[in-house]
């Protein structure tokens, strides 16, 4: 039996949008949430034009010519802006009855193409028992007919199963929300062996044994550890037959194990080290889940994910930016400030699910717009962009040997600027919860320390 796909019922207006103004095909890409039980789609995204084809306004006419990598890397620049809960599910081709026979083999091509890249880039390993197809989505632009497949991505030589497309009204009206801030303090040490101390290579290192850490934590919903098994709602009251958007919040906190069980045995290694990275703050979290009787342990899973990776895809865009910017040996900076973007949220048109992106200090309102228009082909109010109360993160590499007083001395107001922030940290660690309505209020400061000697 094939999976069910519920579809929000704006996707099936904008998919039939879509079919009238751009011909002979047009490409895209599904946005939702797998479940055991069925499969929820509520986005989709059109890829974005080349430069070439807007300057020309002419679409490609045979299939032949569809770009695997633009596709690729436009849903890589998506799933960065989906909170945890979503990912992008599949792909959609809207086609003249001409191209339509081939139409299915190219959706096959594009969705292994998309998930080999999108695993790629991941911290965090799939669980066993989780939904590994992923929707293809062929519509032909005379008949308007809809014909919907999916494959399993974990077997290169899936074939084609049969799946329902269903339409429904306000789907994702009031699913569940889960927040949390989780205070970050990574510490990555650069060995004297090493020949190359890459920043970007390193730090991904670093992030990696601490996504470990985010895995083997425990969540309190609400106060509370809750059995994985159990309803997330068991105890509260569900909203029902509820048209308008509206969210149920529930506030996570994340528990870090200090050390391993007393049960395993571990060892110490004594390594000579030149340096080391510093990644300290808070980050703002969020995951959504659908309200279909929802198991603890998959909104628990959506966090983790999400906890993940914000912090990875971060890193990533600063690295990125340095290379735009300032060219490809500056992933080997010397002594330097980097702050890394801000989270922020927008909300969907009749959903109560937001969708996240990352904002760097110089960026303006209205490139974050043009990149919502471009990316999700959405538009964007100013007044609907909420920045999440977090601290920011720099990155400080610095040469010559390294002590706890060097590394607060500088004269330059922005790091004396630092010098606030680090002994704001610093003071966190040690007060505790009588330094936490300061952090509250400073929630714009976050540290990434770079040091070497």
């Amino acid at each position: 039996m094939g999976r069910t796909y519920f579809v929000e019922e704006a996707v099936g207006q904008y998919l039939s949008d879509l079919s009238t103004k751009l011909k002979p095909y047009v490409t895209g890409l599904l946005i939702g949430q797998c479940s055991p039980q069925r499969d929820y789609v509520i986005r989709a995204v059109r890829t974005p034009p080349k430069e070439e084809q807007k300057e020309d306004g002419i679409s490609p006419s045979k299939l032949a010519s569809i770009d695997e990598e633009w596709i690729t890397t436009h849903a890589t620049q998506v799933s960065r802006m989906l909170p945890g809960g979503l990912l992008v599910l599949g792909v959609f081709i809207i086609a003249t009855p001409e191209l339509s026979k081939d139409s299915q083999s190219a959706l096959r091509k594009l969705i292994f193409s998309m998930e080999k890249s999108l695993t790629k880039r991941r911290l965090w390993k799939p669980a066993e028992e989780e939904v590994s197809d992923r929707a293809a989505l062929q519509i032909c632009s005379a008949t308007k007919k809809v014909v919907c497949r999916t494959y399993d991505v974990q077997d290169s030589k899936s074939s084609a199963k049969p799946a329902d497309w269903k339409y429904q009204s306000a789907l994702s009206a009031s699913w569940l929300a889960l927040d949390c801030t989780v205070n970050v303090n990574i510490h990555i040490p650069l060995l004297a062996t090493s020949l190359n101390h890459d920043l970007e290579k390193n730090t991904k290192n670093g992030l990696n044994r601490w996504s470990k850490q985010i895995e083997d934590s425990v969540f309190l919903i609400n106060g509370q550890v809750k059995d994985d098994d159990t309803e997330l709602l068991e105890g509260q009251k569900k909203l029902r037959g509820n048209t308008q958007s509206s969210t149920q919040f529930s506030d996570v906190k994340v528990l870090t194990q200090l050390s391993q069980g007393s049960s395993l045995r571990s060892t110490a290694t004594v390594q000579v080290c030149s340096g080391s990275i510093n990644l300290k703050g808070a980050v703002k979290c969020r995951a959504y889940i659908h309200n279909n009787k929802p198991k603890v342990k998959e909104a628990i899973q959506a966090l983790k994910r999400d906890i993940i990776n914000t912090l990875s895809d971060r890193c990533e865009l600063l690295f990125e930016d340095l290379i735009i910017n300032e060219g490809p040996h500056k992933k080997n900076f010397e002594r330097e400030y980097h702050v890394l973007p801000q989270r922020l949220f927008v909300p969907v048109a009749g959903s109560s699910v937001m969708l996240s992106d990352y904002k760097f200090g110089d960026e303006a309102t209205g490139e974050i717009q043009e990149r919502f228009v471009e990316m999700l082909d959405q538009s964007v109010q100013a007044e609907d962009i909420h920045i999440a109360e977090e601290m920011n993160t720099e990155c400080v590499h610095r040469m010559g040997s390294v002590n706890s007083d060097d590394s607060l001395s500088s004269s330059s107001e922005h790091q004396n600027q630092l010098t606030k922030t680090t002994l704001l940290l610093k003071l966190q660690q040690n007060m505790g919860v009588v330094i936490a309505a300061a952090v509250a209020v400073f929630a714009s400061i976050f540290s990434f320390n770079y040091f070497s000697d």
